[in-house]
């Protein structure tokens, strides 16, 4: 793996970005944000998947007021999405946001955007500056000939100037477009000419299979070139599966450690339990368990062991029953019914071991 761009360290609540430290996870609630009991449930089940950072949309006052109720209890850093309002910024912020994204280009006058950034020192919190290809300046797509990744670059180095020129660098950009070539292009340019803390996604990716792909080949390309200190997959779904997918690039990539790996076979005419539902119910399973462990959902006991040699351990499926084993070596027989149970247990005792 590429050695990491090195980046500004900026403070975020109760974590840190840049300067090295451990790419961060993102996500953002798809609740209605002044529906503070969904949101709050949404934003602690995201905890529980391994969310590090996550972010709300703040369309209206009530839901910047709401901030102040959430933030009381959730545990890990609460970003303010902000549109076109200033006012709405500056409230949040006064609600206890711990970041605000923004896009200057779209706040309006310099004197408000000046009010936000204002704001933002008087409370000591980052900026992040978000600039994507669906609100690219007029000007600049007239510059370039249509959207460009020139052109995203430009127009974040722009506001960047701008704010810098206010006084204030406590600041994380991020550049997004849809088209992923694109994406990685600008981010390659701007990781360049900034040392700003970049936030990472592929934007309005899709649906959770083509968003996954998509996701997975942008942030590969992207993180393999040690560009990025914190990353969302963006998926149109729960946001508990961008989580998931966040925490598979990453350990596939050799950039996060922790958290347990399923792997499984992709079934074959041998098969004879119902693998795809056994291997889903693992994999909701493990995210209980807080273990740097390798996990095989094996549909044939017959070559699944071997074939899973590598793994910590796993279960097998056969005509009635099953298997458990260990590093390849079957442990014990089990019926069919209880091989979720099984693996379940041998979990809990590599947690009590390990406490």
């Amino acid at each position: 793996m590429t050695n990491r761009n090195e980046t500004k360290e900026i403070r975020i609540g109760n974590r840190t970005i840049g300067g090295g430290h451990p790419i961060l996870i993102q996500s953002m609630c798809n609740t209605k944000t002044d529906d503070i009991q969904a949101t709050v449930a949404q934003i602690l089940a995201l905890e529980r998947a391994g969310c590090d950072i996550i972010r709300v949309a703040v369309p209206d006052m009530e839901a910047a007021m709401a901030l102040k109720e959430i933030k009381r209890a959730i545990h890990i850093p609460l970003v303010a999405d902000i549109h076109f309002d200033y006012r709405l910024a500056i409230a949040a912020i006064e609600c206890g946001a711990d970041k605000i994204r923004i896009n200057p280009g779209n706040i309006g006058a310099r004197d408000r955007v000046k009010a936000v950034v204002d704001k933002a020192a008087e409370y000591g919190i980052p900026i992040r500056i978000g600039v994507n290809s669906g609100s690219l300046e007029k000007p600049l797509i007239g510059k370039y000939g249509r959207v460009t990744a020139e052109g995203l670059v430009e127009s974040a180095l722009d506001k960047v100037e701008m704010v810098e020129r206010m006084g204030y660098d406590n600041l994380v950009l991020s550049i997004k477009s849809s088209d992923v070539l694109m994406c990685v292009q600008a981010h390659e340019r701007i990781a360049r000419k900034t040392r700003y803390p970049l936030h990472v996604g592929i934007t309005e990716a899709g649906t959770v299979i083509s968003g996954n792909i998509k996701s997975a080949v942008g942030l590969s390309l992207i993180l393999g070139k040690g560009i990025g200190d914190t990353i969302r997959v963006s998926l149109t779904g729960d946001p508990v599966e961008e989580i998931k997918s966040a925490k598979l690039i990453l350990r596939t990539l050799g950039l996060r450690r922790g958290g347990i790996e399923v792997v499984s076979c992709p079934t074959c005419g041998r098969t004879r339990i119902d693998l795809i539902g056994l291997a889903n119910q693992v994999e909701t399973m493990v995210q209980e368990y807080p273990l740097d462990l390798k996990v095989a959902v094996m549909g044939c006991v017959v070559n699944g062991p071997g074939e899973a040699r590598e793994a910590d351990f796993g279960i097998a499926g056969g005509i009635g029953e099953g298997i458990l084993f260990r590093k390849g070596e079957v442990v014990k027989k089990v019926a069919e019914g209880e091989l979720l149970e099984e693996l379940r247990k041998e979990l809990e005792r590599s947690k009590s071991r390990r406490q």
